[in-house]
């Protein structure tokens, strides 16, 4: 094997993510959902190390708080996190949904009945 793949085999998906913990929680957990997407985890360590990578450009402290958002947002992808840090994204609070906000919106319409219709005196028709 050459030399400079001898290095890669002391790596495993424990040793990233205790890397990534130095960063933080939410980088951790971002990594670790990274690598258990990949059907090797192996697949997933140069994104990860990607992603550690940014701390040294745009801080520990932003990095966590971009993968915060990334985790809120349901994406684990390199690009993903450095578009956030990128357009300063992780300097601003993450939304919370309301519960309206949660549902699919209907249209206002007559032709469309709402729960009133179904219940009849407390009762599912």
């Amino acid at each position: 094997m050459p030399k400079n793949h001898v290095a890669y085999l002391e790596w495993t998906p424990e040793r990233i993510i205790k890397w990534a913990q130095k960063t933080g929680p939410h980088t951790a957990e971002l990594i670790q959902h990274l690598m258990d997407s990949k059907e090797h985890p192996q697949q997933g360590f140069r994104a990860s190390l990607g992603i550690l990578r940014l701390g040294k450009r745009y801080g520990d402290t932003r990095l966590e708080k971009a993968c915060q958002r990334a985790l809120a947002l349901g994406v684990y992808r390199y690009k993903n996190i450095e578009s956030i840090l990128r357009s300063g994204l992780d300097q601003v609070a993450i939304p919370q949904p309301t519960p309206h906000e949660t549902r699919a919106l209907l249209p206002d319409h007559n032709n469309i009945r709402g729960a009133h219709y179904y219940y009849s005196s407390g009762e599912i028709l």
